[in-house]
């Protein structure tokens, strides 16, 4: 049937020094449908997508869109053919706006002017169509991820395009925003768009897509109609084994209080407002206790105090009985605390630095890595870097000298996590620690973490992710409007109970919980 399918991409074969990225892979997307495409991190669904989009030109195979051959040089060119592409890691201009964003590069132009008025009304229209409610005169800067994410999505829109590539789309999403975007693709689909939905949540390609084709390692495994499969079935078609979906762990033992956060105020970037509202709570030894909440709600603020990246204007901070509430965050690397960024590329990694460099940040000084001179001991740090690599599972084409920022997002994420578990903290602090992992690797993550709280040291996990909230720590604390409104036991509580506190709407009557 020629008319059948809306893009074939047959047998793409793309390479990068050291590694197929992309191994004699075939998809075909369905005029109208939401086909899913799913594999563990570093499985090279990215890249696929970025062949169809013109930022990578494949060695082998070809395109070929309602049935005819086409040559997709650069994402100019994608956007000629009708095919549009929201990034995992968004590209749009901080300093400009919403509107100044959707329409760059087609601006309408009268006379050498720009002639924004007719651009804002279709860009309102199109929102209001299908239910994407932005501020076209905010600044990107100034705006949460989720109306980010509706920001490309109307660009694409804006362009008319009628293939729609969504890369990765939930991974910074609160559970609100996800449940909008799933009613948002549907609509899309309905129009007669059809969309390309590259993910690794199995529920999320349960809930909305028609068809799913897995790769694993840069090869193609199948592709299966959703209703006729379980998520079972496609985790295992994905990392090739059966994946444990509940997290085992015995009962907390206690030990002494690690981590003591004493009537802690932050503030916000807003001026007059508190980030972080004179918040007080303990982190024992032996115990992985977790700040839920929906995004915004001070959590990031909470994380950037407790480890300096943020200075705290009011309240204490006690790390082993030590006051390290103004310590610079040298001495509290020193001092025992292990931090996995929620931004990894703003806080987490030097992007253009080899994974070898970025895995000794912290402890590079030390005389396992540096001599009495202060010259580095390149050979240990690549060992090291290596033996790392090697624990966690961390994939990269040329080993430890891969430029960090080449790396697929999931395996920037380990090496961060290798890299502060393997310096054994007394207190990980751990921000969206699962956030862009397959199943797989959130299985072993969830492993090592329950595994530093049974060797008696603390952690302090900060989640959007509700599943993780429920099953990960031992207590939870949730936080709304920069307070902590209840203290909740996961094994008792429920994800209603869970919501109503993360909504506001329900607070402890107890003080400090």
């Amino acid at each position: 049937m020629a008319g059948e399918y809306a893009i074939e991409m047959l047998n793409i074969t793309k390479e990068f020094p050291g590694i197929k990225a992309n191994d004699d892979i075939t998809i075909r997307l369905k005029k109208g449908e939401i086909h899913a495409l799913l594999g563990e991190n570093g499985a090279g669904k990215s890249t696929l997508m970025s062949v169809l989009f013109g930022l990578y030109t494949p060695e082998k195979g070809k395109i070929l869109k309602d049935g005819q051959e086409v040559k997709i040089k650069d994402p100019n060119d994608a956007n000629d053919l009708g095919i549009g592409m929201v990034h995992q890691h968004f590209k749009l201009v901080e300093c400009f706006t919403v509107l100044d964003n959707i329409i760059m590069g087609v601006e309408p132009v009268k006379f050498g002017f720009l002639k924004k008025t007719e651009s804002k009304k279709r860009v309102l229209e199109l929102s209001e169509k299908y239910g994407l409610k932005v501020d076209p005169d905010a600044y990107i800067e100034d705006i949460t991820v989720g109306m980010q994410q509706r920001t490309e999505i109307l660009k694409m829109l804006f362009r008319d395009n009628e293939i729609l590539i969504f890369d990765e789309p939930t991974a910074v999403l609160t559970p609100q925003e996800i449940d909008e975007l799933m009613t948002i693709m549907k609509n899309l689909s309905k129009e007669g768009k059809s969309i390309l939905f590259i993910s690794h949540k199995l529920n999320e390609i349960m809930a909305v897509a028609d068809r799913c084709s897995v790769l694993r390692k840069g090869k193609y495994i199948g592709t299966v109609d959703v209703k006729d499969t379980t998520k079972e079935e496609l985790s295992k078609m994905m990392v090739g084994r059966d994946v444990e979906f509940t997290v085992k762990k015995g009962p907390a033992n206690l030990k002494e209080t690690i981590l003591k956060v004493e009537n802690m105020s932050v503030s916000s970037k807003n001026k007059g407002i508190k980030a972080v509202d004179n918040v007080s709570f303990e982190v024992k030894g032996g115990e992985i206790v977790c700040i839920a909440g929906i995004d915004g709600n001070g959590q990031t603020e909470l994380a950037y105090g407790i480890s300096g990246l943020e200075k705290v204007s009011g309240g204490k901070i006690y790390l082993d009985g030590k006051d390290i509430t103004h310590a610079p965050i040298r001495e509290r690397c020193l001092e025992g605390i292990g931090h996995i960024p929620e931004d990894r590329h703003k806080h987490g990694l030097v992007l253009d630095y080899p994974l070898d460099y970025n895995m000794v940040l912290q402890t590079y000084f030390e005389d396992e890595f540096s001599s009495k001179a202060g010259f580095l001991k390149k050979k240990n740090i690549y060992d090291h870097t290596e033996k790392l690599m090697e624990a966690y599972d961390v994939r990269a084409g040329q080993g430890p000298k891969t430029i960090a920022r080449s790396m697929s997002g999931g395996n920037q994420q380990k090496a961060i996590l290798a890299r502060e578990i393997d310096r054994d903290p007394h207190l990980l602090l751990a921000v969206q620690p699962t956030r862009g992992l397959d199943v797989g690797a959130i299985e072993s993550i969830h492993k090592r973490l329950v595994a530093l709280r049974d060797s008696g040291k603390a952690v302090l996990l900060i989640s959007l992710e509700l599943d993780e909230v429920m099953s990960l720590p031992d207590r939870i604390l949730v936080m709304y409007e920069g307070s902590i409104v209840g203290e909740l036991d996961p094994k008792t509580t429920t994800a209603e109970e869970l919501g109503l506190y993360m909504s506001g709407a329900k607070k402890d009557l107890k003080e400090g919980a």
